[in-house]
């Protein structure tokens, strides 16, 4: 059986917080870098994503998915990343990840309902 998914990320120049929250994964975490996106506010279609890391002031580090169960629904798919949660850019964007780009967004994770929606190599 897969191990708990335990998610605390502090406010901070990517994110907002998000409390303590835990997961009962289905499978162990997998490295995930792209997702597509259907969500009010964003223009749908894909979307490249990389965790987020406090080190160095804000930097890239792995992205995890994993499908998890969850209140009122029987599995969600979680996408997870750092301390200071996730990143997601155009993936036609040839900007390299910077908290400064208007074109690119924080998050502290992300739940998608539609297993479709998350993109494994």
């Amino acid at each position: 059986m897969p191990d708990s998914i335990y998610l605390e990320v502090e406010e901070n120049a990517n994110s907002e917080y998000m409390p303590l929250m835990l997961y009962e994964a289905h499978a162990d975490p997998v490295p995930i870098f792209q997702v597509v996106l259907d969500e009010p506010g964003k223009a749908i279609g894909l979307y490249d994503v990389t965790g987020w890391s406090s080190e160095g002031d804000g930097s890239p580090c792995p992205a995890l998915y994993s499908p998890v169960s969850d209140s009122g629904q029987a599995v969600v798919h979680l996408v997870f990343g750092g301390d200071w949660g996730i990143r997601m850019k155009p993936a036609d964007s040839p900007d390299g990840w910077d908290l400064a780009n208007d074109n690119q967004f924080g998050e502290p994770y992300l739940m998608l309902m539609d297993e479709g929606a998350v993109v494994l190599e």
